[in-house]
């Protein structure tokens, strides 16, 4: 029998693990969808992007619903705290998602004269998406401080996830195209790529400030010689990201995975950062992961639909991707 004191500890896991894998996957395809060039002239390669997408997108956001699944039924209280606070970007996300799969369906069926402007809609929904989920985790970590500096901390993080979103998905094309497409999307990944990090070490110095716990968590011996080695090998995986693009496309395409695999290893990295900063807190400054659990009677039986469930999703996706690796060919719709 598990103690009560580690299932709360299981659960913020398995959230805080949908959580990332959520932001790896749907981050490259709504990064995908922000980078498409809206040129009448582009559209073969808006078709390219779109195919090598089209596998995956929607099954990606399984791991979305998990994670708000997970904290709904686990940590009751901190869901109820999180979306009273965040019902309107949340809203706005939703419209955003909505906006993406409406179009992905319409741009094929609709005449083509209207094709260009489904497509436009597809990269709003991206970009609304995405600047939502960055102002809704300021929000987060600002713990929902209404006031002009939590504003604007917000409005950076918004920038900042749609520009690390934008790397990712550039990344994930390099991976996924060739020719003329494969070299624009290093060029994007290149620019995402700075303005991200400019973005990361923003937020890396601005919020142990306004965090005093933060703070104190961080820089307090003698854990800060390991503690700063997140940021040390983030600092690297950019470095080392920028120094290959500037290398790719090479002959016979070698290394064109290794790009998607830094950034990867960039979101983990800021990801744990994250999670070093805030737990056991599960709102920051308010709520702790003990505080807002559900009954241990429950989450004993939630446990046991989650063992199922959670595996069940990771051997599909896995699957999925095995099923359609490769370059991206063109998309048809039957």
């Amino acid at each position: 029998m598990l103690d009560e004191q580690w299932l709360p500890v299981i659960f913020v896991g398995l959230m805080g693990f949908s959580v990332l894998v959520y932001a790896i996957l749907d981050g490259y395809d709504l990064g995908v969808g922000v980078l498409l060039p809206m040129r009448p002239d582009d559209e073969a390669d808006r078709d390219t992007m779109i195919a090598s997408i089209g596998p995956f997108w929607d099954a990606n956001e399984t791991w979305l619903v998990l994670a708000v699944g997970l904290m709904l039924i686990a940590f009751p209280a901190a869901y109820n705290l999180v979306f009273m606070h965040l019902y309107i970007p949340a809203a706005l996300m939703l419209i955003g998602l909505i906006l993406r799969g409406v179009s992905f369906d319409f741009r094929a069926k609709a005449a083509v004269d209207h094709k260009l402007a489904w497509d436009r809609c597809f990269k709003a929904g991206s970009l609304m998406t995405t600047l939502a989920q960055g102002y809704m985790l300021g929000q987060y970590v600002m713990g929902f401080e209404q006031s002009l500096p939590a504003l604007l901390f917000c409005l950076l993080s918004a920038l900042c996830v749609t520009a690390a979103y934008s790397y990712i998905g550039a990344a994930w094309l390099i991976m996924k195209t060739e020719a003329g497409l494969q070299r624009r999307s290093v060029t994007w990944a290149s620019r995402c790529g700075r303005i991200s990090f400019i973005g990361v070490v923003a937020v890396c110095l601005v919020n142990p400030l306004v965090n005093p716990d933060v703070f104190n968590r961080w820089f307090s011996f003698p854990l800060v010689m390991f503690a700063l080695l997140i940021p040390v090998l983030c600092t690297l995986a950019f470095i080392v990201n920028d120094m290959l693009l500037k290398r790719l496309p090479k002959a016979n395409d070698r290394h064109c995975w290794v790009p998607f695999v830094l950034v990867t290893t960039i979101f983990v990295l800021c990801f744990s950062a994250l999670a070093f900063s805030f737990f056991p807190e599960i709102i920051p400054g308010q709520l702790d992961i003990w505080e807002s659990a559900s009954a241990p009677e429950s989450l004993r039986f939630i446990l046991i639909g989650a063992i199922i469930v959670v595996p069940v999703i990771l051997i599909y996706t896995v699957f999925a991707y095995r099923v359609f690796h490769g370059k991206a060919t063109e998309l048809h719709y039957h």
